[in-house]
């Protein structure tokens, strides 16, 4: 049994060319959707470019890279696992392999222990501190799936998950964790709670139905407001943490280009719509990319 790509996939041509018993996998994993993967690995990035460690450490971003890869897929694949009664219930979200029955209970416990082997290669990559870091954010993991049915900002914890990456790349670079670290930690969750509410605004109306909590239920009207404070809060803690690293203001322009991309994500955000939030959380591709050049200018020429 196959499942149809879901409504935000991007690449239908590409998981046309796997065989057919695979493609449910693969949508389980969402490799369909690197989206979520680029997310996971920007924080990763932002952290080997501002503590220097983007010549001496280059090997760190393929090897993360492979991680948030394996690691996205992983949570996707547990989060499925717990949600799929709820996910039965959702019109976005029926279709997913485990919701609609293409993929079994255990094959799909079998493929999470399998992309969670691939996480493993990338875990003995790392320093010690670096690698312990990173076993203490199963905790976050595996609680997180239950967030939305017991809290109303369940993106909070998202945001401690996605950026998670970035205290494990910046001990893998300085052995430890700076405040600089933490700052650039702590932006990275506003930023998270920011992109993430506007994902959730494609499932209010369902979610109100099945009683699932989310930032955008709670916000409401204040929706754009809620996001512009989550974007504000990001640009100002990673500018703390561009600060600490190099005191000089005009270090800080480094970032104006990812505060110029966020603030048009605010300004430009329709709520109402039900593509336009889509497609303001996938830009979010590009806010990083633009992050990530700030912090490696800077990280380069401290």
């Amino acid at each position: 049994m196959t499942t149809a790509p879901l409504p935000d996939t991007e690449t239908r041509g590409l998981l046309s060319l796997l065989p057919i018993a695979a493609r449910p996998y693969a949508l389980l994993a969402r490799f369909d959707r690197p989206i979520g993967w680029w997310l996971l690995y920007w924080p990763c990035a932002y952290a080997l470019a501002l503590a220097g460690g983007l010549i001496t450490h280059w090997p760190l971003l393929l090897w993360m890279l492979l991680g948030a890869i394996a690691m996205r897929g992983a949570g996707c694949v547990y989060n499925d696992i717990v949600d799929r009664d709820l996910d039965a219930r959702v019109a976005r979200t029926r279709g997913r392999p485990l919701a609609s029955g293409a993929v079994s209970l255990k094959a799909a416990w079998v493929w999470l222990v399998s992309l969670c082997l691939i996480g493993l290669i990338v875990l003995v990559q790392l320093n010690l501190v670096a690698a312990l870091i990173a076993i203490a954010s199963l905790a976050l993991v595996a609680a997180y799936p239950f967030m939305k049915r017991i809290t109303w900002w369940p993106q909070v914890w998202l945001g401690l998950v996605f950026s998670w990456g970035a205290l494990v790349a910046w001990a893998a670079v300085t052995g430890s964790v700076s405040p600089a670290g933490l700052l650039l930690y702590g932006g990275s969750i506003a930023w998270v709670i920011g992109y993430d509410t506007i994902y959730a605004l494609q499932d209010v109306e369902d979610d109100a139905l099945v009683g699932i909590r989310s930032s955008a239920r709670a916000l409401g009207g204040a929706v754009r407001s809620g996001i512009a404070l989550c974007y504000a809060l990001a640009i100002g803690g990673w500018a703390a943490a561009i600060w600490l690293v190099r005191p000089d203001w005009v270090a800080l322009l480094a970032l104006l280009p990812a505060a110029a991309h966020l603030a048009w994500q605010v300004l430009a955000l329709k709520p109402g719509d039900p593509q336009d939030p889509l497609a303001k959380f996938r830009s979010n591709r590009n806010a990083g990319l633009l992050a990530f050049l700030a912090f490696a200018v800077v990280g380069l020429a401290s």
